[in-house]
């Protein structure tokens, strides 16, 4: 079998994140730089290998105070972190167009196993003639797993950030080549 390189298409792509606030709602906030490159039999993705990093310097909350804070050492470290990587351990197939995506996440340079969910939509060629896949992606993390403790109490009681992330993502790859066995 041939083994196929796919890319991300960053302008068809994106990865976010939630995280409960005041333990009244959520907030969301995406990460506006990041790249996936994978390699797969063919076009199947059922052994699919997957390397992933974000820039955290373009994370984004559309409240550029807390995207500050986001980036100082309560948090992220950019200046120390500036990647967070994912690199596949596994893959699983869960159902006829899911996946379930094992890996090693890397954030503040503590590695940790985590299990995300892959949603495979299909293949598809665009009027340029180029293969997309797309998938969505969703997933949870605990942060202080990763160092990022920062809190506060409140006065009426618990605290002012959740633990758990949620990660979701909408992500199209490209179809770059196939490369034959040596």
């Amino acid at each position: 079998m041939a083994k196929t390189k796919w890319s991300l298409d960053p302008i068809h792509s994106e990865l976010g994140f939630k995280i409960r606030h005041l333990m009244i709602t959520n907030v969301s906030g995406n990460f506006n730089k990041f790249n996936i490159d994978v390699e797969t039999e063919d076009d199947n993705f059922d052994s699919a290998k997957v390397k992933a990093t974000i820039d955290v310097d373009s994370i984004n909350t559309n409240n550029e105070p807390r995207d500050i804070h986001l980036r100082n050492a309560d948090f992220f470290e950019t200046g120390t972190h500036p990647k967070v990587d994912f690199k596949s351990t596994r893959i699983e197939k869960a159902g006829s167009d899911t996946f379930n995506l094992y890996g090693d996440l890397t954030i503040k340079g503590i590695t940790k196993p985590v299990q995300l969910t892959l949603e495979h939509a299909g293949l598809a060629k665009d009027p340029w003639g180029n293969i997309k896949a797309g998938f969505t992606l969703s997933g949870k993390i605990n942060r202080k797993d990763f160092g990022i403790s920062f809190n506060a109490p409140m006065e009426t009681g618990g605290v002012m950030l959740g633990e758990e992330i949620k990660i979701n993502g909408e992500i199209q790859l490209v179809k770059q080549a196939e490369l034959q066995p040596a």
